[in-house]
């Protein structure tokens, strides 16, 4: 029997990967998705806020700038023109001490250089948005909406399969060889249930993505570090106390955004995420422990590093995650009314930050290739949030990295 064999295969069903495929299905490409969950968006996709991110946090220049900015308003015309449940809301980000003012002004520094719009509001301001938000000034982001992105991701699934791409579920990948040498230069793609040939390969996968590229032969320079981010569902009496988004004023030393309070397409209302190292990569509570894994996060130089230089910042995190007065005192300094009654558990998300040896966390998407044309490897090493608002032009970035600027047939 042979093997079958495609122009691209992308390992990974996540909303990145499935932006991928639909760019190459267009583009005329035969393509497989090859994924180890039995269901499209089954991690970082279908577990995060559902925020359509306007591109306002990220460093002018960057790839995360331009491609959020870009995915913000793709993401929003991809669901009108599906008929997928989504709102353009804005959002406030707010400053709660005098010392987060310097660091508010940058952040509408960079939302100009990036081209987002911004609205400097005073405490009165604020209150004519959101009546139950303290604060001192705040930054109104109108072109920030909500959505639901497992919904977008199983859409370009759908699209994918009906443009003639092949979707396989529960199928995972054991290794992957480059053949350069070979008259026709491709990649297999290992399988427990047999292996594919790829003209090319690109691999999205998420929290494992830095283990498929070591058993591609890459050296991906990073490790990633899941860190668990739990949410804190309102009350339907303290969910009346949001009416859209209310963001604090991140931390720049952090790619974290901080707790902020999500009134979701379905109407409820939550609180979150903390930060907290995960137990196993896929470790979305503190029951589910895998001590390889934890003892890989553990004994990593990089990790080591970032805990010596941030450990006050993570206990408090971890205090949080245990403690529901601890959350409700992070929420209250910007929703002052709200009381640990009225959270309740809301899920939790598990981000694949990647980490440097040196300790640096990798600030923006990180792709890393082998080789070059047929036979080539594309590696997307770091694409936590905003990387689901900018899946439709990363995946238009990687077809034109992975073929040139004019794909088609290969």
């Amino acid at each position: 029997m042979n093997t079958p064999r495609y122009d691209l295969v992308v390992v990974g069903g996540g909303i990145v990967g499935l932006a991928t495929a639909h760019a190459a299905v267009r583009s005329g490409l035969s393509v497989a998705v090859v994924e180890r969950e039995p269901r499209l968006a089954n991690h970082q996709t279908g577990n995060n806020s559902n925020v359509v991110h306007s591109g306002l946090y990220y460093a002018p220049g960057g790839l995360k700038a331009r491609l959020a900015v870009a995915g913000c308003a793709e993401t929003v015309a991809f669901c009108r023109e599906h008929d997928l449940p989504h709102q353009v809301c804005g959002k406030l980000v707010v400053a709660t001490e005098p010392e987060e003012l310097p660091r508010m002004a940058e952040l509408e520094r960079r939302g100009k250089a990036n081209g987002v719009e911004t609205q400097r509001l005073d405490a009165a301001g604020i209150r004519a948005r959101e009546p139950h938000v303290r604060g001192l000034e705040a930054l109104w982001v109108p072109s920030t909406g909500i959505c639901d992105y497992r919904a977008i991701a199983e859409k370009l699934g759908e699209l994918v399969a009906k443009e003639g791409g092949e979707i396989h579920l529960g199928r995972a990948v054991t290794g992957m060889v480059r053949r350069e040498t070979s008259a026709r230069p491709d990649v297999v793609v290992r399988t427990a249930q047999g292996d594919l040939l790829g003209e090319r390969v690109v691999v999205c996968g998420g929290l494992r993505c830095d283990e498929l590229a070591r058993a591609a032969g890459a050296d991906p320079g990073v490790r990633i570090i899941p860190f668990r981010g739990e949410y804190s569902g309102f009350t339907e009496d303290a969910a009346e106390l949001v009416k859209g988004l209310i963001y604090p004023v991140p931390d720049p030393a952090f790619p974290f955004l901080g707790v902020h309070a999500t009134r979701g397409i379905d109407g409820h209302v939550h609180a979150g995420p903390n930060a907290v190292l995960a137990l196993a990569r896929e470790g979305y509570s503190w029951g589910t422990v895998k001590p390889k894994e934890l003892l890989g996060s553990l004994v990593y130089p990089g990790m080591l590093r970032v805990a010596k230089r941030h450990w006050r910042y993570g206990l408090g995190e971890v205090h949080r995650s245990l403690s529901r007065a601890a959350m409700v005192t992070q929420i209250q300094r910007m929703l002052p009314e709200v009381e640990a009654r009225h959270l309740r558990p809301a899920g939790a998300g598990v981000r694949a930050q990647a980490v440097k040896p040196d300790g640096t966390l990798v600030d923006d998407f990180l792709f890393v290739e082998q080789g070059a044309g047929r036979g080539s490897i594309l590696h997307v090493l770091n694409a936590p949030s905003p990387a689901a608002t900018a899946a439709l032009p990363i995946g238009r970035e990687i077809l034109e990295r992975l073929t040139g600027d004019n794909p088609g047939p290969l």
